[in-house]
């Protein structure tokens, strides 16, 4: 059955007959002029791009108030990508921000047609996750806790369970399944219609087959759009243009990356079955089997994310509207065995089509949206995954508050464009990643998985000196950075391929890491941090950064500053330490994906002065963080310098020789409350530097370590994290870090009133930690982030860091606790009392753990296990990294 199956397709897709009815059938109406009419010359805001993305932004701009808006197409509307879409709104996503905009575009979709008048094919289905394995399901499961504590409802069947939702499904292979009863489907091109409806009718203007050639940009900001029937002049500029987005980036006065490529995805349409498929039938997703089903017009449409996808249009530009790509059957015939395999009542089933058709996907599966780092004005959103329809209400909503409130609702760094720098955008680059990003789709993602293509892009001077020593590599923001160090003897292959959600291979190695830290030394290339350089002629650069900064920057030359770098709501746009070198020269120490965002900050903010100069000195400078009780002998005995607590106090930095180099920035910091130094070394003498700290350190026990082993440090330490803990929404009245801030320095600074008003009023959220009371180690799930935290029996926040603390052989969370009104869900000041007095569980995958909640670290417990000659040293400390 399944050969007939197969050459029944052949004879289909030889059949020139069959080939002109099925290029036809899928048409695109038009609410825009048939034919054109005159551009404006001018509009507030132009947006290029006529598929569910622009349609989405041009609506919610329109329900926000802005009406001079102008949105152009270079086919028809609904055209591109959005016309093959598969239709599938699905909230079944990992990340919050991703669940958040899905959940949003379904619930935009559902009443969309009653606003507009115009059907949407919106049908309230359900989805069914399959799995096939255990680790599956419990991926699964963490999905269901975050789904559910959302109000999304959601739980983990078992397999007669699927079998009674969906009949066809062969379910001997299963282990189980999440079941979402409020998925559903749509039809993605009259959505998009019906979004274009409802912006025309509150005045935005629509034309079709009108191209946009480039982006005009004076003094760094928009200022119109040059296309193929004239010139618009507008103060806003928004990139819609899906797989077109890389090439109209690059094509501006002034270019924009948006690392975006195209690859071909395939799905099949069949006719219907001999007893057509119910259209309220849960769609279908086995991701073990890389394949989704769903209901269509009594038959079913069935795709998938292959192994071995076939990236596209890499040497650029390429038609104007998306026609279906030549039919692949060879390469869709693994999809295919798994559809019948899942479904084998369908091996006699007739065909109709297989669509090709190009679909966008990002260097890290997630979206791009934003303002440009470069250009002011010209904002960002496309790559969408595969996902366009789930996330198109929700993105184009979040985009569109960014627009006119300067910010959006919620956290969206994960999705921002200045997550990337144009080293990401090398055409190579983006065909090799989107050929590993398209399966990961489906791939089953543990816990701290690297991506493997783009790597040893950036790296230290010490990359060979430190691989050759074990190390095992991770990268964040295209630089390479080590994981932990395997010693010798190991199984480097088996450790490599430990992908595990319960206790990790690499625990006992991270263990010594540890130890070796609090009892001896250890060395960490952290060379991956932002660095910038901030001068003046004058006193421009202390009053610029005053004014940026929350804590008070006017100490004495050679003091080091923790600080916040603030938006107006008191969030944390950056978390740095800042050096003063002399009275007019700052050294600007942020974490390493800070590269892009807080460049283009500060750029923004500081005034356009001759004498105002600020360098981006990353590349300058090697870092070694210096660990542990003897970091102190080591370093005096390569420096001949005194280096007492009364010599070299904490939070302090002084340029020092070590060995034969000169000029090296030494900090008594270490970002994770142990005593040591952080060393900025120029790159011309990493080498000779490192060679001396672990010679010299022969004697006192010295090692490598890495950033598993500091993650743990500083977590037992109650340290947060930014982009983890620490976002644009949370403030430092809200994370303990009170004393980083001088409201009463003798100037304003941004946030400050914001500041104030928490102060005075209370906060609504605090920065809690937690500790693990009845958890196994070695037997149970591990916590790594996300995960629900009750407060008696009710859910009060979520996880945003989790590690396993070797001091007090327990697992820490570290998360936000927030406090609501039981009858009217009202929120309410968070107090010390809430939460000393509460009842605490950490949900992980769907099973609670009881919890010791803590709004300090737990000090005595550390301070016991240490040796009584480490006691001295313990006043170093630091900020995480």
């Amino acid at each position: 059955m399944f050969l007939r199956l197969l050459s029944d397709v052949r004879w289909r897709a030889a059949n020139p007959r069959w080939r002109r009815m099925t290029c036809s059938r899928r048409s695109t109406s038009s609410t825009a002029e048939p034919h054109p009419i005159s551009l404006p010359a001018q509009a507030q805001v132009v947006i290029c791009g006529g598929g569910i993305v622009g349609t989405s932004v041009a609506y919610h701009l329109s329900k926000l108030g802005w009406k001079d808006i102008v949105l152009l197409e270079q086919g028809r509307l609904a055209a591109g990508t959005t016309r093959f879409c598969a239709g599938i709104v699905s909230t079944a996503r990992p990340v919050s921000i991703e669940l958040k905009m899905a959940d949003y575009s379904n619930k935009l979709y559902q009443q969309l047609e009653q606003e507009t008048g115009i059907k949407t094919g919106y049908m309230k289905t359900g989805s069914i996750s399959l799995a096939q394995t255990q680790d599956r399901l419990i991926s699964l499961k963490r999905i269901a806790s975050s789904l559910n504590v959302m109000g999304i409802p959601c739980e983990i069947i078992t397999p007669k369970q699927v079998a009674q939702l969906h009949p066809l499904i062969n379910i001997h292979d299963l282990v189980g399944a999440m079941y979402v009863p409020g998925d559903a489907l749509v039809s993605s091109a009259d959505v998009s219609l019906a979004l274009a409806t409802a912006a025309s009718r509150n005045g935005v203007q629509i034309h079709e087959r009108t191209s946009v050639s480039h982006v005009l940009v004076q003094k760094g900001r928009v200022t119109g759009v040059e296309t193929d029937r004239g010139q618009i002049s507008c103060q806003y500029f928004v990139n819609c243009a899906g797989q077109w987005a890389y090439e109209l980036g690059l094509s501006g006065e002034e270019q924009v990356s948006i690392p975006v490529h195209a690859c071909e995805h395939f799905y099949l349409l069949t006719y219907p079955l001999k007893e057509p498929l119910a259209s309220s039938i849960p769609t279908i997703v086995d991701p073990d089997g890389r394949i989704y089903i769903r209901s269509w017009q009594g038959g079913i449409l069935s795709g998938g994310f292959e192994k071995n996808p076939k990236p596209l249009f890499t040497e650029g530009r390429n038609q104007l509207e998306i026609q279906n790509l030549q039919e692949d059957w060879d390469h869709f015939e693994p999809l295919l065995s798994a559809l019948l395999r899942r479904m084998p009542g369908l091996e006699a089933l007739q065909i109709m089509q297989l669509v090709n058709c190009p679909e966008t996907f990002t260097p890290d599966m997630r979206c791009i949206m934003g303002e440009s780092p470069t250009v002011q004005g010209y904002f960002v959103l496309a790559g969408m995954n595969s996902a366009g329809i789930s996330y198109g209400g929700g993105a184009g909503k979040y985009l569109a508050e960014w627009m006119v409130n300067g910010y959006p609702s919620e956290n969206v760094w994960p999705l921002d464009l200045k997550r990337f720098g144009t080293l990401q955008s090398s055409r190579t680059f983006l065909r090799h990643r989107v050929m590993e990003v398209m399966p990961l789709i489906c791939d089953l993602k543990v816990p701290r998985w690297d991506f493997q293509t783009g790597r040893q892009l950036r790296t230290s001077p010490l990359y060979d000196r430190l691989d050759a020593q074990g190390a095992r590599w991770m990268e964040k923001h295209g630089f390479e950075r080590v994981k932990y160090f395997v010693p010798p003897g190991k199984d480097l292959l088996d450790l490599d391929q430990s992908k595990t959600f319960y206790k990790p291979d690499w625990f006992d190695i991270v263990g010594s890491e540890v130890k070796c830290c609090k009892e001896a030394v250890c060395v960490i290339d952290m060379s991956s941090f932002t660095k910038f350089e901030i001068s003046s002629t004058g006193d421009q650069a202390l009053e610029s950064l005053q004014y940026l900064f929350s804590n008070d920057l006017d100490v004495p030359v050679g003091h080091v500053v923790h600080t916040g770098m603030l938006n107006e709501k008191g969030g944390y746009e950056n978390d740095c330490s800042i050096a003063r070198l002399n009275k007019r020269s700052f050294f600007m120490i942020s974490p390493t994906d800070q590269q892009v965002h807080c460049w283009a900050w500060l750029k923004n903010r500081l005034p356009s002065n001759s004498s105002l100069t600020m360098e981006d000195v990353t590349w300058k400078y090697t870092a070694l963080n210096l660990i542990g009780p003897r970091a102190v002998d080591v370093l005096s005995e390569l420096s001949y310098a005194p280096i007492t607590p009364e010599h070299f106090p904490s939070l302090f930095c002084k340029e020092m020789s070590v060995g034969y180099a000169n000029g090296i920035r030494v900090m008594s910091i270490t970002h994770t409350g142990e005593p040591g130094f952080m060393l900025y070394i120029p790159i011309e003498y990493a080498l000779h530097v490192y060679n001396e700290v672990m010679n010299m350190g022969q004697k006192y026990g010295i090692r490598n370590a890495g950033y598993y082993a500091l993650r743990s440090l500083r977590i037992e330490k109650f340290f947060a994290f930014w982009g983890q803990d620490l976002d644009a929404f949370t403030t430092p009245m809200e994370c303990g870090r009170e004393f980083q801030v001088k409201l009463e320095k003798g100037m304003e600074f941004i946030g400050q009133e914001a500041l104030l008003e928490q102060k005075q009023n209370g906060v609504y959220k605090r920065f809690t930690m937690f500790i693990l009371e009845d958890h196994d180690t070695d037997m149970d799930l591990w916590p790594w982030w996300g995960e629900p935290i009750f407060r008696n029996g009710r859910y009060v926040g979520k996880t945003t860091s989790s590690a396993y603390s070797y001091t007090v052989e327990r697992h820490v969370c570290l998360g936000f606790v927030q406090h609501f009104d039981e009858k009217t869900g009202e929120e309410l000041v968070v107090t010390t009392d809430f939460i000393n007095q509460g009842e605490y569980e950490i949900d992980i995958a769907g099973q609670r753990f009881q919890a010791k909640a803590k709004l300090y670290p737990f000090s005595s417990l550390f301070t016991h296990r240490r040796r009584k000659d480490e006691m001295e040293l313990s006043a170093y400390s630091g900020k995480p990294v």
